[in-house]
């Protein structure tokens, strides 16, 4: 009988080992490859437009003219490590961390504001670490993705007054924080995100009309009473007034001229004379989307563009596929968060949308925002990969 039962037990954990065994093999077998290839090509190629950029003030500095490339490889390496790290824990335990995740940003957002953080031209937001720098608000789109959608998915329909405030309160926090630096784009970039996942939990019709009258009534304040600094100021307005003679007018003017001068297929790679020359200010950060309009033209920008596409694509599916509110909640947050930061930095280059300094998702040099975009990217396929 004792002899039967260790039998019977042997056989059950055997069984029950298959089983974890062919649910792990079935879960990697729904990895989304396609999603994954179309986001490492984008890092790449971004990789070659910031050397493109880079390379002839570096060797102008004197300094090697590789050092940005390398740098961003390096970026694009850990991003990636840190996709496969965050696709490859459940999101429902990514869900305990949240908490920790969001005190964290806070916590960060402070202390980079005292004498601990490092400033350049105006703003204080990052952590000098040797060669590297830590943006903390690179991250404040990703935490209220798992903070909103945590919070959210708790609901039974449509989202109450007091839940919507309770969440806004939230979100709010680190994006005045975020405001206070000032980094005033990627605030904005938050506020659109969260707004996505409200509409997507269930916000009701009134509640968010009663937003946006408060939204425009708010910018109206902040303009009249003087709390946003004249560059500030000068930047979300310049693309109004195109033909002004600001810094921001002329910063417009070369990015649309560098642009327009690819023509259809482009000066050629390290040939734009407007790149070589250093016309367009932070053209490796948030005017990145001129250099390739000028070397590539408008075969490589349409081609970038649909690259994206295919990614916002396949991003929208796992929402779709998503097995649980939760799920859905942050992929739509993910969908959110690059399309309108995709929407914004290509419309502010052309003239059609305010300039607001934020990144290209996965071609801005910068090792913060490119890791907070991988990771986004990981919870995708994390959500995808066990959808059933």
């Amino acid at each position: 009988m004792s002899s039967q039962y260790v039998l019977d037990r042997g056989s059950s954990l055997r069984r029950v080992s298959v089983a974890k065994s062919k649910s792990k093999s079935h879960i990697l077998r729904r990895i989304d490859w396609l999603l994954i290839l179309v986001t490492i090509s984008i890092a790449a190629f971004g990789d070659l437009i910031i050397y493109s950029v880079t390379k002839p003030l570096l060797i102008a500095s004197g300094l090697g003219p590789t050092v940005d490339l390398v740098h961003q490889g390096i970026y694009i390496a850990i991003g990636i490590v840190v996709m496969a790290v965050v696709m490859s824990i459940d999101y429902h335990k990514l869900e305990r961390f949240v908490p920790l995740a969001y005190f964290g940003l806070v916590t960060m957002l402070l202390l980079v504001m005292t004498p601990i953080g490092s400033s350049a031209l105006g703003s204080q937001r990052w952590f000098s670490l040797g060669p590297f720098q830590l943006q903390p608000s690179a991250f404040t789109s990703l935490v209220l993705i798992l903070v909103m959608s945590s919070y959210l998915a708790q609901t039974q329909g449509t989202i109450g007054l007091k839940k919507l405030i309770s969440a806004l309160v939230m979100a709010f926090i680190p994006m005045i924080l975020v405001v206070i630096q000032p980094d005033l784009g990627t605030a904005i970039i938050a506020g659109f995100t969260v707004l996505v996942m409200l509409v997507v939990g269930g916000i009701k019709g009134k509640h968010l009309f009663a937003l946006f009258v408060l939204a425009i009534v708010g910018a109206y304040l902040v303009i009249t009473l003087g709390l946003l600094h004249h560059y500030q100021l000068q930047r979300l307005t310049s693309f109004l007034h195109n033909g002004n003679q600001s810094t921001t007018g002329y910063n417009l003017t070369q990015s649309k001229i560098t642009i327009g001068s690819g023509g259809l297929h482009g000066k050629g790679l390290f040939q734009g004379p407007q790149t070589n020359g250093g016309y367009v200010p932070a053209q490796g950060t948030d005017f990145i989307f001129t250099a390739v309009g000028e070397q590539f033209g408008f075969i490589g920008t349409a081609s970038l563009v649909s690259g994206f596409a295919i990614l916002l694509w396949r991003i929208w599916s796992a929402a779709m596929l998503a097995k649980d509110k939760l799920g859905t909640l942050m992929v739509a947050g993910v969908f959110g968060l690059i399309g309108v930061s995709v929407f914004q930095n290509i419309g502010m280059t052309i003239g059609l949308m305010p300039i607001t300094g934020i990144p290209l998702p996965f071609l801005s040099y910068g090792g913060s925002a490119i890791i907070a975009f991988f990771a986004a990217i990981g919870l995708v396929l994390n959500i995808r990969m066990r959808r059933m």
